[in-house]
C-alpha cells in the first residue's frame, strides 16, 4: 500500500456538524508556541530503532498480503454525541501520543535491518491531524467490516501501522432510551425528593461498531485489549469534549515541551528480558532449547487443499451468563480453567472425527504472555504497553479415546494434562533463554523465506546447492531419537476473562456488548479463540474456508460445540 498522502480522504461522519472541516479542533495557540531554545518547537523530532528478531518474524511475512494484521471489533451502544468524529478523533489522538508505536512507520533496509521510524508531532494540532488521517467512518455492519478487513484489500501498510474505523450500520435503528425505574411504595418519598435532580431528557442510544486495526509486530492481544479499555474510558467517560481537548494539549506538552534525547519507542522483546552474556550460559541455553524442541511430537493435521484465493470466516458462539457461570463452576470443580478445557475440547472433538493415526499425538500451540518476565521497565511518560510480548508453548495429548465406557473421565483427565503442561511452560525457569533461542530461530526462518519470496517474484530464485560432503559429519551431541513429526493440529488464542481488563463502570456513556478479534491469515490457517466478556463465554474459529478438504472443518466445529454441551454443561 502506498503512503498516506495517496490514500483517499476518509469521509466525515454522517452525524457530524457541517463545520467539521473548517473548525475541527480548537486549541490555545499560545500554549503550542514553544520557545526556540526548547527541544519541542514546531519542527518534528525523529526517532528510530531496529526491529528485534520476534518483531522481524512478524513483519517479513506480512509484507505481501498483510498476514497477521490484527483487528479487534467491539459493538457498543452510545448517545450520538459520544460518537461524533471530533470527540472520537481527540481520544484517538491522545492515545496515539501515549503510544508512539501506533504512529510509527516501518522501513526495510535489508532482511536483517528493518526499522521503526517515528516523527514526533510538532504540536497538539499536529497530533490531532495525524489521528484524523487514520480514522474512518462507515455505515457497514459488523460482518461487513470484519469480512472487508480479513478478505479485502489490505487496510494497513508500512506507512500506516494502525487504523481506526467507526461504523454506524445503515440498518441500525435508534434505540429507545431506558425507561425510568417504577417507584415502590416504600421509597415513594425519596423518589419525590430526588425527582428534580434526576429530571431531564434521556438521550436515545445508537448502535455502533468499532474496528481497531494494528500490525502484529507492534504489539499483541493484551496491548490491543488494554488499549480498547483506555479508549472507551476516555470516549464514554465523564470528560466533556472541551476537557478532552485540554487533555490532548497537556499530553503533548508533558512529552514534547522538552523532547528527550533517547529513543522514545518501546524496546524490542529481546531487550526487555536480557540474558547474562556468559558463554557457558549461552551454550546451556542452546542445549536446553534443542532438547525441549525434540519433545514436541505431533502429526495430527487437518487435510488441506490448494486454492488460489484465501477466504477467512469466523463462526462465533456465545453462551448466556447463567450457563457461563455453570460452565466455569464445573471447570473449577474439576481443577481446571476454561482455557485448559478448550484444549481437551479440541482433542476429543478431533479424536471422535476419526482424524489421523491414533499412534500420533495431537499437538496444539498457544501464546504465552511474557510481560511478567520483563526485567526492563521504562519510566513515565514513555511507559507505553504497545509492544510485542508473546512467546509460544505447546500442549501434547493422546489422539485416542477409550474403546468402551464413558468419555467424560478421559475428557477431564486431558484437561488436567493440558493445565499441567501450560503451567510448566509458564513457570519454567528457562523461559527467558528459550524465548531468545526461539526468537533467533523464527527470525532466521523468516529472513530465508522472505528472501526466497522476493526472488521468486523477481524470477531470480534458484534452489540452494546441496551441502558439501567434504568434511566428515560431526558426531551428534544430542540423544538419538526416532524421526517424528512436530506438525500441530490447531492453534488456540486463550484470552481468559476479558472483564478483568474492561472496566465497564468507568465508561457509563457507552455500553459494550460484542467483542470479536483475530487477524488476516495465510492460506490454510486456523485459530480457535476462547474468552469471557460481559459475563459470557465466547468461542470462535477463524479459518480459511478455501484451504481445507471437504467439510472437515465444519464437522470439527460441530463436534467441538457438541463436546461443550456434553462435558461443560
Amino acid at each position: 500500500m502506498s503512503d498516506l498522502a495517496e490514500l483517499p480522504t476518509p469521509p466525515p461522519s454522517a452525524t457530524d456538524f457541517p463545520d467539521y472541516v473548517s473548525d475541527k479542533f480548537c486549541l490555545d495557540d499560545s500554549r503550542s508556541d514553544v520557545d526556540e531554545g526548547a527541544a519541542g518547537p514546531s519542527r518534528k523530532h525523529h526517532y528510530e530503532r531496529k526491529m528485534g528478531e520476534t518483531e522481524l518474524s512478524y513483519f517479513l511475512p506480512s509484507r505481501q498480503t498483510g498476514v497477521n494484521d490484527m483487528y479487534l471489533h467491539l459493538g457498543f451502544k452510545a448517545p450520538q454525541r459520544i460518537a461524533q468524529r471530533r470527540r472520537v478523533c481527540t481520544v484517538w489522538a491522545i492515545l496515539r501520543l501515549r503510544h508512539p508505536m501506533l504512529c510509527a512507520r516501518a522501513e526495510m533496509r535489508d532482511y536483517d535491518d528493518v526499522r521503526f521510524i517515528y516523527d514526533a508531532p510538532s504540536s497538539a494540532v499536529d497530533a490531532y491531524c495525524d489521528a484524523d488521517a487514520n480514522l474512518e467512518y462507515r455505515n457497514d455492519s459488523k460482518d461487513e467490516l470484519i469480512d472487508a478487513y480479513l478478505n479485502g484489500p489490505r487496510t494497513l501498510s508500512n506507512s500506516r501501522l494502525s487504523y481506526l474505523i467507526l461504523s454506524e450500520p445503515s440498518s441500525s435503528p435508534v434505540l429507545m432510551p431506558t425507561p425510568p425505574r417504577t417507584p415502590s411504595p416504600t421509597n415513594v418519598l425519596f423518589e419525590a425528593e430526588s425527582a428534580f435532580e434526576d429530571e431531564g431528557p434521556v438521550e436515545p442510544k445508537r448502535e455502533y461498531e468499532l474496528l481497531i486495526c494494528a500490525m502484529h509486530f507492534l504489539g499483541d492481544g493484551m496491548a490491543l485489549h488494554q488499549f480498547a479499555n483506555d479508549f472507551f474510558g476516555l470516549l464514554g467517560g465523564a470528560k466533556s469534549d472541551d476537557e478532552l481537548r485540554d487533555m490532548l494539549e497537556e499530553e503533548w506538552h508533558s512529552r514534547w515541551s522538552i523532547a528527550p534525547e533517547e529513543c522514545v519507542l518501546p524496546s524490542a522483546l529481546e531487550d526487555n528480558m536480557p540474558l547474562p552474556s556468559h558463554k557457558f550460559r549461552r551454550i546451556a541455553a542452546q542445549v536446553d532449547f534443542q532438547l525441549s524442541q525434540q519433545r514436541l511430537i505431533g502429526g495430527q493435521v487437518f487435510p488441506r487443499r490448494k486454492h488460489p484465493e484465501r477466504l477467512t470466516i469466523v463462526p462465533t458462539v456465545s453462551f448466556p451468563e447463567d450457563r457461563t457461570k455453570a460452565i466455569l463452576k464445573k471447570c473449577k470443580a474439576n481443577g481446571v480453567s476454561i482455557s485448559a478445557a478448550l484444549f481437551a475440547i479440541c482433542n476429543v472433538a478431533w479424536a471422535r472425527m476419526g482424524g489421523g493415526s491414533k499412534t500420533a499425538p495431537t499437538l496444539m500451540y498457544s501464546a504465552l504472555n511474557l510481560r511478567p518476565y520483563f526485567s526492563v521497565k521504562r519510566a513515565a511518560p514513555w511507559d507505553s504497553y504497545w509492544y510485542l510480548a508473546i512467546g509460544y508453548f505447546n500442549v501434547v495429548l493422546p489422539s485416542f479415546l477409550p474403546a468402551a465406557g464413558p468419555v467424560e473421565p478421559t475428557f477431564w483427565l486431558r484437561a488436567r494434562q493440558a493445565k499441567d503442561q501450560s503451567t510448566r511452560a509458564a513457570k519454567n525457569p528457562l523461559v527467558a533463554s528459550r524465548t531468545h533461542e526461539m526468537a533467533k530461530e523464527r527470525g532466521e526462518r523468516a529472513r530465508v523465506w522472505a528472501k526466497e519470496d522476493d526472488e521468486r517474484e523477481q524470477g531470480t530464485w534458484a534452489p540452494p546447492a546441496p551441502a558439501s560432503a567434504a568434511s566428515p559429519p560431526r558426531e551428534p551431541v544430542f540423544p538419538a531419537r526416532a524421526k517424528s513429526s512436530s506438525a500441530a493440529l490447531i492453534g488456540l488464542s486463550l484470552l481468559g476473562n476479558l472483564d478483568g481488563i474492561y472496566k465497564h463502570a468507568a465508561f457509563p456513556e457507552t455500553e459494550l456488548h460484542t467483542l470479536t478479534t483475530g487477524s488476516r491469515q495465510r492460506q490454510g490457517a486456523m485459530l480457535l479463540f476462547g474468552y469471557t466478556f460481559k459475563g459470557r463465554l465466547w468461542i470462535s474459529l477463524g479459518y480459511d474456508s478455501n484451504g481445507f478438504e471437504g467439510d472437515v472443518v465444519d464437522r470439527f466445529w460441530k463436534e467441538a460445540l457438541d463436546c461443550v454441551d456434553e462435558f461443560l454443561g
